[in-house]
């Protein structure tokens, strides 16, 4: 435990450092003024991340600022307002204290220190700090565990990529915000051509692994940090491009054929090809108050359905009804 006295006299620092270092705690920090005090806890955060230290005895009349004024400011320092601070006074300080405790400080010791309720007190405020680490510790575990839980049930498990419902999600914030704004949306439906022959072939444990491949080839071909792709179910996957008209869109779509047809993934009973290739919808629209959010996914599946009913392996536009 770190223990930093600030006081201007030479002799109530040593005083104080003695008393803690005969009660078996490590050599204190000192300061000889407020100014002193509030640069070397700004260096130690810097240095550490986090303070390290865990507790401050601050006298109250200093030179050039009070120890008043100095715990007001440590306690507007996010970085710096957990530590617990004692004021050390005089007894005829009553109105020092009060506005002391005003400005944050948890306890104060009256001059001339008594080592017995030095110890007493700074033994009761070290073990509030503790207490506090911990619950803030126990916190931030529980900060980490919520959103692993939340990306978790936003991430498809299989292939890692974003899951129907985080593109649902999305899909609802996009179309307002394009709605708002003017600007085009377009969206891409796209299937796997013949998965179900692909996994009665080569089964399903490669089944896992062509998915994996082909979400990758998608992600791959979305350059843009708005431009959002998901698996929507089965072997189907549907891309959402904000910002992009028909042209834009068609453009993405030949680039996710190219990058599937690059990852060469064999499939020797494919009647399209003999490797694994992708069928793809697209549909895209300014939103306005008139249209609903559907019609624009509806008419992508729509598309998608054009396209594997005209051979598979190509890519076939649809405008939203």
């Amino acid at each position: 435990m770190n223990i930093l006295i600030v006081d201007d006299s030479d002799s109530s620092r040593l005083l104080l450092s003695t008393i803690l270092k005969g009660a078996g705690y490590v050599d204190p920090l000192c300061a000889g003024s407020a100014g002193e005090a509030l640069a070397l806890l700004d260096d130690r955060c810097r240095k550490y991340d986090l303070p390290d230290i865990d507790l401050i005895l601050m006298d109250v009349v200093m030179p050039d600022m009070d120890g008043i004024d100095a715990t007001r400011l440590i306690k507007a320092d996010h970085r710096l307002r957990d530590i617990p601070i004692i004021i050390v006074t005089v007894k005829d300080e009553a109105a020092s204290l009060e506005r002391a405790f005003e400005a944050g400080a948890m306890d104060f010791l009256a001059k001339p220190v008594n080592s017995m309720e030095l110890r007493a007190r700074v033994r009761s405020a070290l073990r509030l700090k503790e207490e506090m680490d911990q619950r803030k510790a126990r916190e931030r575990e529980l900060e980490a565990l919520t959103r692993k839980f939340e990306q978790l049930s936003n991430q498809d498990g299989l292939t890692g990529v974003p899951n129907r419902r985080c593109f649902e999600d999305a899909f609802r914030k996009e179309w307002l915000r394009s709605r708002r704004d003017g600007t085009p949306l377009s969206a891409l439906m796209i299937d796997i051509d013949c998965f179900k022959a692909y996994n009665d072939t080569y089964g399903h444990l490669q089944g896992d692994l062509c998915l994996r491949r082909v979400a990758e080839a998608i992600v791959d071909a979305l350059k843009r940090p708005g431009d959002f792709a998901a698996r929507y179910g089965g072997e189907e996957f549907v891309a959402l491009l904000p910002c992009t008209d028909l042209a834009g869109a068609l453009s993405i779509a030949g680039l996710i054929r190219s990058n599937v047809r690059a990852a060469a993934i064999e499939h020797a009973t494919s009647p399209v090809a003999d490797l694994v290739t992708v069928s793809i919808g697209i549909s895209g629209v300014v939103p306005n108050m008139d249209l609903e959010p559907e019609t624009l996914l509806a008419a992508s599946d729509a598309a998608l359905y054009q396209a594997k009913s005209a051979g598979r392996n190509r890519v076939e536009v649809r405008p939203p009804v």
